[in-house]
């Protein structure tokens, strides 16, 4: 199972790729340009750590975790992910990856990003320069940090993003105004290609109860999901996000290609606004 694409999904909430759900052409899109730059949901020193579970066989297995940070530097916001197995799961698989992404506060556009993936014997060291204003980014590679890199350009549409960033951004989107079926489209930009996706609202779920951290009052949502060696063609990934100006995510679920995945939130310090969501 390339695991590195299923992480992508559970940094990003949402996988690169074309499968959309039957319905998607009849939804109503939201212009870009309506929540662009808006920051209101999140502050420098926030951390958000979730709980990866992956069923083998009917079991639930505690697999690792993957923690959110934001950092204030000065003009920019620096945002890191890092996700690991836990050693007890090591047996099976081992992953270490991490995510960097510095975005300026006033467009919450990226400037730069770096990831850096060891999953299993797969691993890849990536570092990107966007130029917003010329719409070029410049990409370096290589199989780990520290080794020989490739250097390529390419063209880019207008307010193209980081996986990292584009999970900042569409936090600020006032979904709880919005009717069921409403969708956010956005540009990510990774492994030297552009990628315009869609987040799909599916509407309000009240009361949802997470796995060790009470009830919430939540929105949910349908991202896409790329049919291939992680996900079948007709897998649908759900995400449960607050249903408050913080809009955390709370909880992912979603069948792969063999078992299922299931992200929950763990623990959480330093939120913007009250954690108004949680009903019990």
């Amino acid at each position: 199972m390339k695991t590195h694409k299923l992480f992508i999904a559970l940094v990003g909430l949402i996988l690169m790729g074309f499968t959309y759900p039957a319905n998607l052409q009849t939804d109503t899109l939201l212009p870009r340009d309506s929540y662009a730059g808006n920051n209101n949901s999140f502050q420098a020193g926030e951390t958000i750590v979730y709980k990866v579970y992956y069923n083998l066989n009917f079991v639930w297995i505690p697999a690792g975790e993957v923690t959110f940070r934001v950092y204030d530097e000065g003009k920019q916001f620096h945002y890191q992910a890092k996700g690991e197995t836990y050693d007890s799961y090591e047996w099976f698989f081992t992953v270490q990856d991490r995510y960097d992404s510095w975005v300026d506060k006033e467009t919450l556009l990226p400037n730069y990003s770096e990831r850096s993936v060891k999953e299993g014997k797969y691993s890849v060291f990536e570092k990107i320069s966007f130029n917003q204003k010329s719409k070029k980014t410049t990409v370096w590679r290589s199989h780990e940090k520290g080794a020989p890199e490739t250097k390529t350009e390419h063209s880019v549409e207008d307010q193209v993003h980081d996986i990292l960033s584009s999970m900042y951004q569409l936090r600020n989107i006032d979904f709880a105004s919005k009717q069921p079926g409403t969708s956010a489209p956005f540009r990510i930009f990774m492994d030297k290609e552009e990628y315009p996706l869609k987040m799909k609202f599916m509407g309000k779920d009240s009361k949802k109860k997470i796995h060790g951290m009470g009830k919430y009052n939540t929105l949910k949502f349908q991202p896409q999901v790329i049919a291939g060696s992680v996900f079948d063609e007709d897998s649908k990934m759900s995400v449960w996000v607050s249903d408050d100006q913080n809009r955390i995510p709370l909880l992912i679920e979603s069948p792969v290609s063999v078992g299922s995945v299931k992200v929950v939130l763990k623990e959480y310090k330093n939120l913007k606004y009250d954690f108004t969501a949680k009903v019990d």
